[in-house]
């Protein structure tokens, strides 16, 4: 895909930043795009690996109407859900803002700040899905952000401190507390949001302390669970050194080509004794059990190395980290139920057996048989994973704040839209709904022709609702624990939706309980 260019459009008002005068240009008559703004320089010679610092300054004005050089070397596979292009260059550590109102440092709009998903080794902020013109359209000033990837933004070695991508988005959210007001956002209404991997982010930063106080509201779509130790992460980290061949220090990596990692990192980005699927329920069940609550067994993710995360999400949350930021988190229906040959199917009526064995109530156990008739019974080991890797840490997650006493500030949604293309409701699929970009490149190859441009409206408002307001007028977590909004043609509330995951929480001895 080529870079994104705003060419024959209007200039927009130059803006001054914290290292320098930008000028972008309109895309629509309410939304002016500022891309590829520096916000820490490039992460090059002694920089590579190191932790981001601020950007020289620069003089005069400098264009910001072509997306700048993106982390991303390569693309995620070679078809992918979301088209997120690799752009080459040096300066990758930068933002891009879309706003209706630039240069008006007394508009004070809500500011939403867009963390890409991508595996935490793939994606890009310079997709056509995350273009903010729909959102400036309702007054939101919008924000996307790049970070460090694979090896080179979570990678272990010694020299370098771990997080790299965690603290360039740190870096990247303090940008915009110093600039965004003159962009017409109000620093004191930021609201962070991401997806898949970029989900995961926004929970890590909701657990880490050094993000405290830079946003304050956060969106989880699909968001990853889970955190390696650092133990874990040196294992995997001398294990890429032995493969490339080079001592695992910094100085050494810094010698080592781009290629050369990326040629390398994928093999060996997993964590061991982490589960990575299922053949029957009581599997999951003896997972749960263990402790492994939707846990990512990805290595090359945000890392518990005791500077910028201390604890796993949840238990961070139990101990008060991030009680006073607004949480909406959710998933969609079928994120991973991808079908299973013959000779490795489960049959639904074994596994509808093996859960009310477990004692999951009639209700829980129905659920889990209509989502499979909406798929089809090739698809059970498929939903197994989809619910363990997503929603099982939704629920768990919306326990810890009820336990913490933020239930109050917590909401669910469940996105049900079934898609013609594919006959289910996936992963990704629910981005162009809430972008409210159904237009967009690639979109109809995902959703159909002509997907609810209705739908679109209601998740599109709910998610400007929540940016605007720092809530939802639906029921709250603390009301109804296993309650979401349901997105499936309009939008309506369920008070049960993720009854089916608290359940399989229960059966597995890792409720949590409300505090007497």
């Amino acid at each position: 895909m080529t870079a994104y260019r705003l060419d024959n459009c209007a200039d927009a008002p130059v803006i001054q930043t914290t290292s320098g005068k930008v000028r972008g240009r309109w895309q629509t008559g309410c939304s002016a795009a500022y891309l590829g703004i520096p916000f820490a320089a490039a992460p090059v010679g002694d920089r590579r690996f190191a932790a981001p610092v601020r950007p020289a300054p620069w003089q005069g004005v400098r264009p910001a109407v072509e997306y700048g050089p993106t982390p991303q070397r390569r693309p995620f596979g070679p078809v992918t859900t979301v088209p997120e292009p690799c752009i080459p260059g040096d300066e990758t550590l930068n933002v891009n803002v879309f706003t209706p109102a630039p240069r008006d440092h007394r508009a004070h709009l809500p500011v939403l700040v867009w963390i890409h998903g991508g595996g935490y080794f793939a994606g890009s902020p310079a997709s056509p899905w995350y273009n903010g013109r729909a959102f400036n359209s309702r007054g939101v000033v919008t924000v996307t952000l790049s970070y460090r990837l694979g090896f080179d933004g979570f990678g272990w070695m010694e020299g370098a401190p771990l997080n790299r991508g965690l603290l360039d988005q740190i870096a990247a959210l303090t940008w915009v507390q110093e600039n965004i007001e003159a962009f017409g956002g109000d620093p004191h209404r930021v609201t962070i949001a991401g997806q898949s991997a970029g989900g995961g982010c926004v929970l890590a930063l909701l657990a880490s302390p050094k993000a405290a106080g830079l946003f304050h509201g956060a969106i989880s779509e699909s968001g990853a669970f889970g955190a390696p130790t650092a133990q874990q992460a040196e294992t995997v980290g001398r294990a890429l050194a032995q493969q490339v061949g080079v001592k695992p220090e910094a100085a050494a990596w810094r010698e080592v080509p781009e290629s050369r990692i990326l040629d390398s990192e994928r093999q060996v980005n997993s964590i061991a004794g982490i589960p990575a699927g299922f053949s029957k329920p009581e599997e999951l069940l003896s997972a749960l059990a263990e402790g492994f609550l939707g846990t990512s067994n990805l290595a090359f993710a945000p890392v518990l190395d005791g500077e910028v995360l201390l604890q796993q999400t949840p238990q961070a949350v139990l101990a008060g980290q991030g009680a006073q930021v607004a949480l909406l988190m959710g998933s969609t229906r079928n994120e991973f139920t991808f079908s299973s040959p013959p000779e490795h199917s489960l049959p639904l009526q074994a596994a509808v057996c093996a859960l009310q064995k477990a004692g999951l109530p009639a209700a829980a156990v129905s659920q889990f048989a209509d989502d499979i008739y909406r798929v089809g019974e090739d698809c059970v080991l498929g939903q197994l994973m989809t619910v363990y890797m997503f929603r099982i840490g939704i629920a768990h997650l919306a326990q810890c704040r009820c336990a913490a006493g933020c239930g109050g500030k917590t909401w669910l949604y469940d996105f049900a839209q079934l898609s013609s293309e594919k006959m289910g409701s996936f992963h990704c699929e629910d981005i162009p709904y809430f972008f409210h970009l159904l237009d967009a490149p690639g979109v109809a190859q995902e959703l159909g022709k002509a997907p609810s441009e209705p739908l679109a409206d209601v998740m599109h408002s709910k998610w400007v609702e929540f940016i605007t307001n720092g809530c939802l007028a639906e029921p709250t977590a603390a009301q109804f624990p296993c309650g979401a909004v349901r997105f499936e043609g309009s939008d309506s509330f369920q008070p049960d939706a993720y009854l089916l995951e608290s359940s399989l929480l229960t059966a597995a001895g890792q409720t949590v309980e409300n505090p007497s």
